[in-house]
């Protein structure tokens, strides 16, 4: 399939230019598309509102010739995928908003790429607190969080540690901490907060004040961990 096929001069930095791409593929292959959810400017998103699920298409970054793509149910992403072929990116948005899973989309897109928590999430679905670790840590194969493996090191520590998995993770620039509650995160915030330092530390803070800095993300939830209130229940 020709990869600029019906382009205007702005190629894929028009906005709509792919919307009009991928429905002039559905077209040609038969299949159908659902309408795309409101203007994306020079992306393209496929919604089935009866079933949450969401196709998010990127167009081609300067000097690439392949398209990214998300799979999501209700708000989480539970698979994505590299291409250059149209005709593949359709394909795999019809299944998917058709409401195939994960290895029968695959099947009609090898693109599509999952990890073996989604499989199972799909299988049998997480609690919100075990699917927002999930999501979290697996950011780590996406850019631009591929670019940042200490954050990443510190997510893996802290769900490493029971006491801290049964709590909803909180990430801002690059910090986290915890909450006891699913939804109000800032109100039900409880315990420290860690900072991976640029020089390689790992810095605990309480407050807004520091409290100590570790050479290993392991040290520093094991710090954190120890300090939360006996007896802390899961978030809710």
């Amino acid at each position: 399939m020709d990869f600029g096929a019906g382009l205007g001069e702005g190629g894929w930095d028009e906005d709509g230019a792919l919307r009009a791409a991928l429905s002039s593929t559905a077209e040609g292959l038969g299949l159908a598309l659902p309408e795309s959810d409101g203007n994306w400017g020079r992306l393209a998103e496929y919604i089935d509102a009866g079933s949450g699920r969401r196709v998010m298409v990127y167009p081609p970054d300067e000097g690439s010739r392949t398209f990214q793509v998300n799979f999501q149910v209700n708000g989480t992403r539970l698979a994505c995928g590299w291409t250059a072929d149209l005709a593949e990116v359709v394909a795999a948005t019809a299944a998917w908003t058709g409401g195939a899973g994960l290895e029968e989309t695959r099947a009609h897109a090898p693109f599509v790429r999952f990890r073996p928590w989604a499989l199972a999430h799909e299988r049998e679905p997480f609690g919100v607190v075990e699917l927002t670790w999930r999501v979290k840590l697996d950011r780590i194969h996406m850019p631009p969080y591929n670019r940042h493996p200490r954050p990443h090191a510190l997510l893996a520590a802290a769900y490493a540690q029971p006491v801290l998995r049964r709590l909803m993770p909180v990430n801002s620039h690059f910090d986290l901490w915890f909450s006891t509650s699913v939804e109000d995160f800032w109100k039900t915030r409880v315990g420290y907060t860690i900072h991976p330092y640029d020089e390689g530390l790992y810095g605990v803070w309480n407050k807004g004040e520091p409290l100590v800095r570790t050479e290993t993300p392991e040290e520093a939830v094991a710090i954190v961990a120890a300090a939360l209130p006996e007896g802390l229940g899961p978030a809710s």
